[in-house]
Parts: C-alpha cells; sequence; structure tokens
C-alpha cells in the first residue's frame, strides 16, 4: 500500500496523476491539500488569512470558527470532490473523506500554541486546532476490500465530536504507523526538495534519513514542517519516502523512479 500526498496548489496536475494512479495494481490512498482554494475563496469573503509562525519557525493557520466554515468548506466540499470527480472520469473509483468522517483522523486539541510576532513569543489559545492520534484503520481496510480509492483531507474530529484544523503531512505518519505502510509519495509544485526554493537546478537527489534534522533547519514556511512529517513517518516504520513534481505527465511513477527527491 502507498500514501500518496499530494499538495493544495493550483498547478498540481490531477488529471495526469489521476491517469498515472489507474495505471498501477498497488492499493494507495490520497491525501490532498487545497492552500490555494483557500486562499482565494477567503479573500472573496473578505475573511483575512492569519498565519501563526512558532518559535522553532513552523508555520499553521490561525484557525477561529469562522476559518472552519471556509476550510471544511474548501477542503473537504469543493476540492475533494473535484478530485473525486476527476478520478471517477480516469475510471479510478474514488471516496472522498474529511478526517471527522468516521472518525478516520481522531484528533487532540491543542489547548494552546505559541506563535513568535516579532521579537515577542505570545501564547495562542482560541485557535481551532489539533493533531492526530489514531486512524480508523477498519473503514480504509474496507474501502480498499471494496475496491474504492479513498481521498482524505483536513478536518479532524476529537473525542468531543469537534472538529479541528491538523496539518496533513504530521497526520499521514499516523496513518503510515497505523496501516502499517512503508512508501511515501510526496507530490508538489516543484521537481523535489529544492535547496534553494527559487532554483529548481538546486534539487536534490538523495537524502540519507539520518541526515534529514540538517535539513529541517534550513528549510522554510511548510517544506519544514512537511519533512517533519517525513522524519516522524521513518521513526513510525516507513522505508522509504519521495518527492516529486505533481505537475508533470506520469508524476507518481516518475517520482517512485527516483527523478524527483528520494529519502530512504
Amino acid at each position: 500500500m502507498i500514501i500518496i500526498k499530494v499538495g493544495g496548489g493550483r498547478s498540481i496536475n490531477w488529471d495526469y496523476l489521476a491517469e498515472d494512479l489507474s495505471t498501477i495494481q498497488e492499493k494507495f490512498i490520497v491525501v490532498h491539500g487545497a492552500n490555494a482554494w483557500m486562499k482565494d475563496i477567503s479573500e472573496k469573503l473578505g475573511v483575512a488569512e492569519k498565519i501563526i509562525t512558532s518559535p522553532s519557525g513552523h508555520i499553521s493557520r490561525y484557525t477561529d470558527s469562522q476559518t472552519m466554515e471556509i476550510l471544511t468548506m474548501v477542503y473537504s466540499g469543493l476540492v475533494n470532490k473535484k478530485i473525486v470527480a476527476c478520478f471517477q472520469k480516469h475510471g479510478i473509483n474514488a471516496v472522498g473523506l474529511s478526517g471527522a468522517d468516521g472518525k478516520l483522523w481522531l484528533a487532540r486539541k491543542k489547548e494552546a500554541i505559541l506563535a513568535k510576532i516579532g521579537t515577542k513569543t505570545k501564547l495562542v489559545t482560541d485557535s481551532l486546532t489539533g493533531k492526530v492520534e489514531k486512524v480508523n484503520t477498519d473503514l480504509i481496510k474496507i474501502l480498499l476490500k471494496g475496491n474504492f480509492t479513498p481521498v482524505v483531507t483536513i478536518p479532524a474530529i476529537t473525542k468531543d465530536g469537534e472538529l479541528v484544523n491538523v496539518d496533513n503531512d504530521r497526520a499521514i505518519p499516523v496513518m503510515a504507523k497505523d496501516l502499517e505502510v512503508k512508501t511515501l509519495v510526496f507530490l508538489f509544485e516543484a521537481s523535489g526538495l529544492l535547496q534553494k526554493s527559487d532554483d529548481p537546478a538546486s534539487k536534490i537527489d538523495r537524502i540519507n534519513k539520518e541526515e534529514l534534522e540538517k535539513y529541517i533547519e534550513i528549510s522554510e514556511g511548510r517544506m519544514k514542517k512537511k519533512l517533519l512529517g517525513v522524519k516522524e513517518a521513518f521513526a513510525a516504520g516507513v522505508k522509504s519516502v519521495f518527492f516529486g513534481d505533481g505537475r508533470i505527465k506520469n508524476p507518481l511513477s516518475s517520482a517512485i523512479k527516483g527523478k524527483g527527491t528520494v529519502i530512504n
């Protein structure tokens, strides 16, 4: 089984990915983002996006009740169903799920988040954010056994039935551990992990998993959190992680053939 995480950028080519996925025999789960659409729709609705940066440099979206409503509408509504429709068009019998459906992603709500504002650090206590702690593996196995393809995104849910925003990249290691998945593929809007984020020629071909901490320290923004998720995935028993370009033809096949960045 493979877990495929696809970024939420506008230039991801879902038709190319669906064409590629329709040719593979192995079971797979797709987890997706929707950041570009979230930004656009928030702007149209007049809701300013607020990003929290932790003292260690990790970024997250401040999620109040209004943001949660938009997030649920965009991620598990609009974008999730567009992906499901695309997959169905290419003969993949996809089922769209949020982490809340069937308690697929059971999370613990964070009581507080540290946010760096200028030179000061502030304690944020009213953001609806959390961390996935358990995966409903029975639901996933039922779907896969029935030849359905799970297409999963945020939000997650707490044991008290509260929707929370979680980081997809940090949820994947929990999925990998609970489902005993050994291979992860991350597809996004770059050819792989770039040493310089604005220089496509600086792609790193291979990383030893023992050196991940070094790359986490020098990475910025969402890539820092992605690499942290990769580190957690190896600790959870994953054997190989592939980074690849979600904009090209055969994105999954190309990544697994080592044309992006291989981490093992």
